[in-house]
């Protein structure tokens, strides 16, 4: 029961990787959702998207290492897992919200 959560978990990241990649939902990106129209104006939603996009596909790859661990039975596939799905999160923050790689 746990896996196939765990497999929902990597389908909808999947999911969500292949509609940025697109350059579509940006509706979705809740920091680009509530922007004013100025601000919105000075990002260029295609690269956000597919920026976004490979973030998502990243996520994905972290959660199948951490659904692994329910497999084989071992705790340190969970941890690893879950260390790396942090790192992403943090390491792609703050990559994308420097050297202004998203501005028009």
């Amino acid at each position: 029961m746990l896996l196939a959560i765990h497999l929902g978990i990597v389908a909808l990241f999947l999911v969500l990787g292949i509609v940025f990649l697109k350059g579509k939902g940006a509706f979705l990106i809740a920091g680009y959702n509530t922007a004013s129209p100025e601000e919105k104006a000075r990002i260029d939603e295609k690269k956000l998207c597919r920026y976004m996009g490979r973030m998502m596909l990243a996520l994905a790859a972290c959660w199948l290492v951490l659904a692994s661990s329910e497999i084989f039975q071992t705790m340190v596939l969970f941890w690893v897992g879950f260390a790396l799905f942090f790192v992403v999160i943090i390491v792609g923050i703050i990559f994308l919200n420097t050297g202004g790689r998203i501005q028009r």
